[in-house]
């Protein structure tokens, strides 16, 4: 059956990088797998690619920070799929600002889509999962949740928001006994197309991911895979004991 047999999985921004990886992860550990995002054709081609392989996944479009969409999205899997098992909340943005130059239009954003769309998921899927006899959510923070950087105010602001906000979440689901695992992942920095666009805009990029590369004492950035095994794990029941946990998989990032 593999490690999520005959679980429903709803993963957003599913179109490209961790999420996509996690999505044909799941699927391949036997999953039923939304894949939910605002790109429509990557999210397409993702499903598309999981089925052509042997899986069962369907697209979604999806945008995280209305939760009317939320609410149709959640309605669309339980009616192709049934009852949600897992949420994995990934979707999110980086705008690279200080604290000095951020615009507050720039930090809005980036809460609204990186730290309120994992509230607003976290209520609508616990409003389904305690129903069901319970489920895992996993919200993707970042080590940026963890400590500080000097270009990202806003995101590490609103992952620190995700950290916390799981926590509370996670011990109100076990104490109301709704059997509802809540975690956080915190990637280090990778390979994916979100940090490839952040450091587009700069004016020196190559440094940058240079640099980035250093701080990291395996000496290399990770891959979406690296992540998505962890969700992985934390959405079986291999993790039926983890709750409220942060799983930090950096490459050492935060070791040091």
């Amino acid at each position: 059956m593999g490690r999520v047999g005959g679980k429903v999985a709803l993963v957003t921004g599913g179109a490209m990088g961790i999420g996509a990886a996690t999505c044909r992860l799941l699927a391949r550990e036997g999953a039923k797998v939304a894949v939910t995002d605002i790109n429509s054709e990557a999210g397409e081609a993702v499903a598309r690619d999981i089925v052509e392989n042997g899986g069962n996944a369907r697209f979604y479009r999806h945008d995280v920070a209305s939760q009317d969409d939320w609410r149709r999205a959640l309605a669309a899997v339980r009616n192709d799929f049934g009852p949600l098992d897992i949420l994995v909340n990934n979707a999110g943005i980086v705008i690279v600002n200080t604290v000095e130059d951020a615009t507050l239009e720039e930090w809005r954003r980036t809460q609204e889509i990186n730290l309120e769309s994992v509230f607003v998921g976290t209520q609508e899927a616990i409003g389904v999962m305690k129903d069901n006899g319970g489920g895992s959510i996993i919200n993707i923070s970042s080590v940026m949740g963890l400590v500080g950087g000097t270009i990202e105010a806003a995101y590490c602001a609103s992952k620190g928001g995700v950290r916390m906000f799981t926590k509370s979440a996670a011990v109100y689901c076990a104490e109301q006994g709704y059997g509802i695992r809540v975690n956080s992942v915190h990637p280090g920095y990778i390979m994916t197309p979100l940090l490839t666009n952040a450091a587009s805009t700069l004016p020196n990029a190559e440094e940058v991911v240079s640099d980035l590369i250093s701080r990291h004492p395996l000496g290399h950035l990770g891959e979406a895979d690296d992540i998505a095994y962890g969700i992985l794990y934390l959405a079986s029941d291999e993790s039926k004991f983890v709750t409220g946990s942060e799983l930090v998989i950096d490459g050492g990032y935060t070791a040091k």
